[in-house]
């Protein structure tokens, strides 16, 4: 039997180009959490599955996980989410910890479900959390965050629109005003969720099974654009207070393209309040982004005193597409500021160039081949290596260099402080 050549179905091999994206996105991502003063954890990979059976639903862990038995007979689940994770250590450290908690972190997650554009089976995801703060002004912050991490990456407003709701409105809909039991409210809830994936005759022949003549009740309030409007049509139930503090609050911080979105369920039962959304306006990629919300039960569930949690996650997959999509990507750069070539004979005195270069900070590459100097000057271009410079017997004589930029095709000849000097100013 052959062994394949692909990675494993769902998952990427990131090639130095790849992988140059990637640390772009981790790098704007990390620069702008830690611009609002979050500071960065990490986890085992490794979690177990009791974990997300009680915090993630049953549904996740039977369906999308990698779950297996250790040698120990433990049930373990490589982790398809990191908010279990997250209250999990607060849960563990509550009493040394200093609240309120912003943390964030970029952890390595999987899933086993079918592979599709803007989700694969292994991905990376921001995690964003703040805890100890039961006010709308943290779900204010974090919205704030997602905001900046946009704007960070080129993004403009007409890109991006940020749709919000609330649980507990939600929850009051489906009990009070449509009347429904647990049982009827948690199934109502999923189809809803999953609404904006189906054709609408679907969606309402699957809403009647559930509503019957109440299902024209539901119609009323899943197309209406503000909390004004929804007032018109149902009593102003819990969570609408809470609404109006966190779109005034936005507003206030020049936040423009939010919206009031009564569809918005957000998949995992853990949402206790406030629930968002990033979605993609452009009809090449009309989705969800990433998104997140409010849950003050998590930490609880761990039989501790509650800590107030809201927070979100952005993965790695649907924001490069989202950057590709409107071409926001910066050009390819390897991290390399100079190629070194040399005459027949002179290998070592370029070797010793590119120890100077290296000991003052400069990124160096040296031709180790016996090849003609126009065959390493061609490596360098195709490398897309932004300098190179060739020391033969007048160089290694004079310790004088010609730098040439070969996108401009200009040259300079420069001493080695020269050069130092010449290559760190590229990088600005």
């Amino acid at each position: 039997m052959s062994l394949s050549l692909e990675p494993y179905k769902g998952t990427r091999d990131f090639y130095p180009a790849d992988q140059f994206y990637q640390n772009y996105i981790f790098g704007v991502w990390k620069k702008v959490a830690e611009s609002f003063g979050y500071l960065e954890y990490n986890a085992s990979i490794l979690e177990e599955t009791a974990l997300y059976k009680a915090k993630s639903g049953e549904e996740i862990v039977n369906e999308q996980t990698y779950t297996f038995t250790d040698r120990g007979g433990r049930d373990v689940t490589i982790r398809p989410e990191m908010t279990p994770t997250v209250a999990r250590m607060v849960a563990q450290k509550r009493k040394e910890l200093v609240f309120p908690l912003r943390w964030f972190s970029v952890p390595n997650l999987f899933r086993y479900e079918r592979p599709q554009r803007g989700r694969l089976r292994e991905h990376w995801q921001l995690n964003v959390d703040m805890f100890g703060v039961e006010s709308a002004e943290a779900d204010v912050e974090i919205v704030k965050v997602a905001y900046g991490i946009m704007k960070a990456f080129g993004a403009s407003d007409e890109a991006f629109e940020i749709r919000i709701n609330d649980r507990r409105l939600l929850n009051y809909l489906l009990h009070k005003h449509l009347q429904l039991d647990a049982e009827g409210a948690h199934k109502l809830s999923k189809l809803v969720d999953r609404m904006h994936k189906m054709k609408a005759e679907e969606f309402l022949a699957s809403a009647r099974e559930i509503l019957g003549e109440k299902t024209k009740l539901l119609e009323e309030i899943l197309y209406v654009k503000s909390l004004d409007e929804l007032g018109e049509k149902v009593p102003q139930g819990e969570g609408v207070a809470e609404l109006r503090r966190v779109f005034e609050a936005l507003a206030t911080a020049g936040i423009k393209n939010f919206v009031f979105d009564p569809t918005l369920v957000r998949g995992f039962d853990y949402y206790t309040g406030t629930v968002f959304e990033i979605f993609d306006t452009s009809p090449v990629n009309n989705r969800a982004l990433f998104g997140g919300g409010r849950y003050d039960d998590l930490v609880g569930i761990f039989g501790v005193d509650k800590v107030p949690g809201v927070g979100f996650g952005m993965g790695d997959v649907t924001i490069r597409d989202f950057l590709e999509t409107y071409k926001l990507l910066p050009e390819y750069r390897p991290p390399v500021d100079v190629y070194i070539c040399h005459l027949e004979g002179f290998l070592e005195p370029a070797g010793a160039l590119a120890g100077e270069l290296r000991q003052a900070g400069v990124r160096v590459v040296e031709d180790l081949t016996a090849r003609k100097v126009s065959a390493q000057v061609k490596t360098a271009d195709r490398e897309k290596i932004p300098f190179v410079l060739v020391v033969g017997e007048e160089e290694a004589k004079t310790q004088k260099f010609k730098l040439k930029n070969l996108a401009a095709s200009q040259e300079q000849e420069l001493d080695t402080a020269g050069l130092i000097k010449a290559l760190k100013k590229t990088r600005e």
